[in-house]
């Protein structure tokens, strides 16, 4: 058996042997630590003429934020996901079919963990225990692990979850903004043929168009469901940032860092209240009271404010254009198609242009069009709107200079180029021209921010208009299209129909920019069968059926009792 059983202190078994002949494989590491023995392991794997195809590594982390945290590899064969968790809790989240389990550090855990453990491994998965007690080794026994010395194999019978048959790796992918252009380069890191369909003639001409686009993360007291999927989101970004080449070099934008004043007295108070209780690093987040905030600004702060020190801003078109040109000859572009309809024909999909001619087939399709998902007929029963923003644009002498970008109710950046950005209103309107009223709402806010009343004055008509494609909860929708023409009497997510080979990336609201990296990281780890970068409640409510559950209790009224 070869592989990396010297890399640490300990009997361990290695899953050299156990790998070969396998086109993916997944291992599980229940303690980190240092990251020796994963390297140690991913070397073997590099060196191994007979490694599978494709390595995936889940471990739990004790020093990092809470969540997963998705870490990018120079080669996409290998993922590797680290978890800050609880171990049982890790379980229950876990999206993964480990062949190949380490158990160690789990000293002052219980036994509890064997069943939810023996639920999610592969039929034949082995174990490589250290230090287990008798109570624990009995659980494990229970759930049809076989032991032979320290370490086990899942030998039960109980009927097992199917791994998914790999796909054909050939897609469409619809639209070029952050969106599509994320989803292009998660698939060609994996070595997928990919067609990249969109009605402008350039990339990023839609909502993904601006000139800045601000890139923090969320804050919640009670950590809620959109807290976890940006700071996921966020702090996966930024890994998948510097590997295109980073902020400032590659991608047009600064890592200056964001400073979010608080909204009056009592927002402050929250806001000490979750500094006290979430001890963030202050890389990631920092809580400054008047004083500092004032003097790092230079600027009245009255009430204190969030430090985002890794925050920034960037030019979402140039993100898109490194996420695209990172796909090299994989990527197919298919521009100024204009308005197309989708056609499923066999095992493939038809996108068919204006006039009715096939533009491209593929038996996978990815709808990254924000708002213009409403007007394909496989989508139109989502419920999906579209806001309008209009930003504006200043000379940078009519504004205070900045270290960093600002932000309250509103944001403004600091001067680029000679120009800085405010913004950006909410509008339910469908007018697609600047127009003198929203620019007077962006600087009175502005004013507000800076606290300087004649902020702006004399500014001329200047900006860009964007409609941002928004869903009911402002979650975006990431996952398998649902046929809601079949949805019938389904209660639960995984018996919604869903259209054959229809993906949806979309909804992506104002925060397009950190969401859409790890949203097509999720997708395309679902497509491969990979472990999935996020926690399964998050997960499902993200998938786009969520919306036919939906319709169908409101369809029911309420129930008596209720």
């Amino acid at each position: 058996m070869t592989g990396p059983a010297s890399a640490t202190p300990g009997a361990d078994m290695a899953p050299g042997a156990h790998w070969r002949g396998r086109e993916r494989y997944t291992v599980f590491d229940t303690a980190y630590g240092d990251g020796a023995w994963v390297r140690a392991l991913q070397e073997a794997w590099r060196a191994d003429p007979h490694k599978p195809a494709r390595l995936h590594i889940v471990a739990l982390v004790r020093d990092m934020l809470p969540g997963f945290h998705r870490i990018p590899q120079s080669d996409a064969r290998l993922t590797l996901t680290l978890l800050a968790a609880p171990f049982e809790a890790a379980l229950a989240q876990l999206g993964a079919q480990p062949d190949f389990v380490r158990l160690r550090g789990l000293d002052e855990t219980g036994a509890g963990f064997a069943r939810p453990l023996a639920r999610i491994v592969a039929s034949d998965a082995r174990l490589a225990t250290e230090k287990l007690d008798s109570e624990q080794r009995a659980a494990l026994l229970a759930q049809g692990f076989v032991f032979d010395g320290e370490n086990a194999l899942f030998a039960s019978r109980k009927p097992r979850l199917p791994v998914p048959p790999l796909p054909e790796q050939r897609a469409l992918v619809i639209g070029a903004g952050l969106a599509g252009s994320a989803a292009c380069a998660s698939l060609c890191a994996r070595g997928w043929q990919v067609t990249l369909i969109e009605r402008h003639p350039a990339v990023a001409m839609e909502a993904s168009g601006n000139l800045a686009g601000i890139f923090m993360p969320l804050l919640s007291r009670d950590d809620n469901i959109p807290t976890r999927l940006t700071r996921a989101a966020y702090l996966y970004a930024l890994r998948a940032w510097r590997q295109l080449g980073g902020i400032g070099a590659a991608i047009e934008g600064q890592a200056c860092g964001v400073l979010q004043l608080a909204r009056d007295a009592g927002h402050a108070g929250v806001s000490r209240a979750i500094s006290a209780e979430a001890h963030y690093p202050p890389d990631f987040a920092r809580w400054l009271e008047r004083g500092e905030a004032e003097a790092l600004l230079g600027l009245p702060a009255p009430d204190g404010g969030w430090l985002f020190r890794q925050g920034g801003w960037a030019r979402p078109g140039s993100v898109c254009e490194a996420m695209l040109a990172s796909c090299g000859g994989l990527l197919e572009r298919r521009f100024g198609a204009g308005s197309i309809t989708l056609e499923h024909d066999g095992g493939a999909w038809l996108a068919r242009g204006p006039q009715g001619a096939v533009l491209a087939q593929a038996p996978t399709v990815v709808l990254a069009n924000g708002a213009g998902a409403r007007f394909l007929a496989q989508s139109a029963g989502l419920p999906l709107a579209a806001l309008r923003g209009q930003v504006t644009h200043l000379a940078s002498s009519m504004v205070p200079a900045l270290p960093l970008v600002l932000c309250r109710e509103a944001y403004l950046t600091p001067g680029a180029g000679g120009v800085a950005c405010a913004g950006a209103t909410y509008d339910l309107d469908d007018d697609p021209a600047l127009r003198a009223s929203s620019q007077d709402e962006n600087i009175e806010r502005l004013r507000g921010l800076v606290s300087d009343p004649g902020a702006a004055s004399g500014a001329p008509l200047a900006g860009r208009v964007g409609f941002r494609c928004v869903a009911p909860d402002r979650l975006p929708l990431v996952g398998r299209l649902p046929d809601f023409a079949a949805a019938g009497a389904t209660e639960r997510l995984r018996d919604v129909p869903r259209h054959p080979g229809l993906h949806a990336l979309l909804g992506y609201a104002s925060r397009g920019l950190i969401w859409a990296p790890l949203a097509a990281e999720l997708l395309a780890a679902q497509l491969e069968g990979e472990p999935l970068p996020l926690e399964t409640a998050l997960v499902d409510a993200l998938d786009p059926a969520r919306f036919v559950l939906r319709a169908r209790r409101a369809s029911r009224g309420p129930q008596p009792g209720a």
